[in-house]
């Protein structure tokens, strides 16, 4: 490990001085304590509370979340730096145990809530008092057909350690341990999986190829646990919904979002009416790069070999400034994240993959991890994930029950500020192949977030459907990855063979179940979003940041309302895609 990347490791000791610290194992003491004087002192108490009371018992509530929060968020972000070290592998299982142990015994609250009589109930929450918890208790409300007794609860939260939280941990484990060696040009070299993915930038198409070869099939050579993994969370979520009432896989999903089946459907089905998008830019693609056709390995190649690499210290410049622009406030947020050292830049081994923002709790910053390998994409994915950072900050202004945004909106900050950087690139940039380049990656990264993301929530949804009939071998699995990306491509790209495997490495499967989705929802959002602005700069960078204040007070519908943007639109998707179309006409213009 060199100095720079020494530089950019996190800084965590504004939460504990060390994984050891007597402070952190006081800490979770002190939750376990905290939880357990909640429910002493409300249990079987809480449908008998008036709006005074029950607004202090959500305080209180609150508090108790955040003491749990701060040492399982260290738990988690420890294990993400550094999963090999055996230390942060159990400190990690406290922090699971401990999230494990509270969602058992605080459960009875939201039970209660939903006991309430509907005739008590309404007066409730229409009361001054409850208003900052009125969206908090409509949601816990819209789960109540759904939801089974304390023991029954108890007992799934309890099974699940051994059950789908295990085989996450096996999966999270299994997968930060793998190395891979490549020879790169006529030297052996050992790579993590991050940088064997950053190689298929690589301006040579073998080595491009290579790279993705040799990373599918370091996944494919454990086919069985993979396999195994997502069978078991396949079935688990099967019997879970036949316990809770659910008609359809992908229902609790969207009762969690709080988006209509029909408004999903209508996303998914405008999504792929306008794969012919896609692949008109696969076409462009090959012919950019003078190649008959593309393989699945040339869709992130660079468009000239001297497609050049960005220092972090420039991605900083670029982004930092790129938000300045839309709103000179922004910059000091997104400066914080690099004076306070709470970002985690550079892959190395034993450190997770991808790139997430963990936003903590109203009172504490929020964290970045990424693996910055110094492409253009690399910089964009900065650029994303200080979006969701900003955003999270931004929403600090609200309580601990109030601060996370839904998921729909959870993308929204980290899409726009990669539209706010390109932009800015284009802006400052003369040079006409440079500006082609630019609009490529925009182009790519657009299809990569709604496009395929769309393929995803396709394959985990027959996946879905199809366990629920028989165990499903992992040959079953790869034609089920093969079938849903061959409707994306049509004719205009080859997948080369190991890409059967390309489900196994895909984190959002086991982690948050049609997670993918809202990426599509995210993108058309603020394509939208981003129209707004361009018309009317000055009156829509309020009411933006207006939105990012919000945080999970409101639902998507009810925050975007403000903008002019109306979810029950079925026409809104399709305006996304008629933009698309747009850069598509525009690149074909500067060939």
């Amino acid at each position: 490990m060199n100095s720079l990347q020494e530089k950019y490791i996190w800084e965590t000791r504004s939460l504990y001085p060390s994984p050891e610290s007597v402070e952190l194992d006081g800490d979770f003491s002190k939750a376990t304590a905290r939880i357990s004087y909640f429910r002493t002192k409300y249990f079987k108490k809480v449908s008998l509370l008036d709006a005074t009371n029950l607004r202090y018992a959500l305080t209180e509530l609150e508090a108790v979340y955040e003491s749990i929060i701060v040492p399982e968020v260290y738990a988690y972000l420890v294990f993400a730096a550094d999963s090999k070290d055996a230390l942060h592998q159990k400190l990690s299982q406290r922090g699971i145990e401990l999230a494990n142990i509270s969602a058992q015994e605080l459960l009875f609250f939201e039970l209660e809530i939903n006991e309430i009589a509907e005739e008590i109930f309404q007066p409730l929450l229409q009361s001054e008092q409850l208003q900052q918890y009125r969206h908090y208790l409509e949601g816990l409300r819209r789960f109540k057909s759904h939801t089974l007794s304390e023991r029954e609860e108890r007992l799934l939260k309890q099974k699940s350690l051994t059950g789908t939280e295990a085989f996450t941990r096996l999966f999270d484990e299994l997968t930060a341990s793998f190395s891979y060696r490549m020879e790169i040009d006529g030297t052996e070299k050992e790579l993590t999986g991050e940088e064997l993915l950053g190689l298929l930038h690589h301006d040579d198409a073998s080595v491009r190829e290579q790279a993705f070869t040799v990373f599918l099939n370091r996944f494919q050579g454990e086919s069985i646990i993979f396999s195994t993994i997502m069978n078991t969370i396949a079935l688990d979520h099967h019997q879970e919904r036949q316990l809770r009432n659910y008609s359809f896989p992908m229902e609790p999903t969207h009762l969690t979002n709080e988006l209509s089946t029909e408004s999903v459907s209508s996303l998914m089905e405008t999504t792929e009416r306008n794969y012919q998008l896609a692949r008109e830019y696969f076409l462009l693609k090959a012919r950019i790069l003078r190649i008959p056709k593309l393989k699945n390995t040339d869709i992130y190649a660079p468009i000239r070999k001297t497609d050049k690499k960005f220092s972090f210290s420039q991605a900083h410049a670029m982004v930092l400034e790129s938000y300045s622009a839309f709103n000179p406030d922004f910059r000091e947020i997104i400066e914080s994240f690099f004076a306070e050292k709470r970002i985690d830049a550079f892959p190395r081994p034993g450190k997770s993959g991808g790139a997430f923002c963990m936003g903590i709790s109203p009172s504490l910053p929020p964290f970045v991890l990424m693996n910055y390998t110094g492409n253009l994409r690399d910089v964009a994915t900065l650029a994303h994930e200080l979006g969701h950072g900003l955003h999270y900050v931004l929403a600090q202004n609200k309580s601990m029950l109030n601060y996370h945004p839904p998921l729909p909106l959870a993308e929204t900050a980290s899409v726009f500020g990669e539209m706010l950087l390109t932009r800015f690139l284009l802006e400052r940039e003369a040079d006409p192949a440079v500006k082609i380049s630019l609009l490529c990656a925009q182009i790519e990264d657009i299809i990569a977030t709604t496009f395929r993301q769309n393929v995803l929530t396709r394959f985990e949804e027959r996946l879905h459907n199809g366990r629920e009939h028989g165990l499903l071998s992992a040959s079953e699995i790869c034609d089920i990855w093969w079938e849903e990306n061959a409707n994306l491509y049509g004719n205009t790209v080859e997948m080369i063979e190991p890409y059967r495997w390309g489900w196994s490495y895909i984190s959002h499967f086991v982690h948050s179940r049609f997670y993918c989705y809202s990426y599509t929802f995210a993108e058309l959002l603020v394509l939208a979003l981003f129209q707004k602005y361009l018309s009317s700069e000055t009156t829509f960078v309020p009411i933006f940041t207006e939105i990012l204040k919000s945080g999970g007070s409101l639902s998507p519908a009810e925050t975007v309302k403000s903008a002019g943007i109306n979810l029950a639109d079925n026409n809104f998707w399709q305006e996304g895609y008629d933009l698309l179309g747009g850069m598509i006409g525009e690149l074909q213009s500067l060939l």
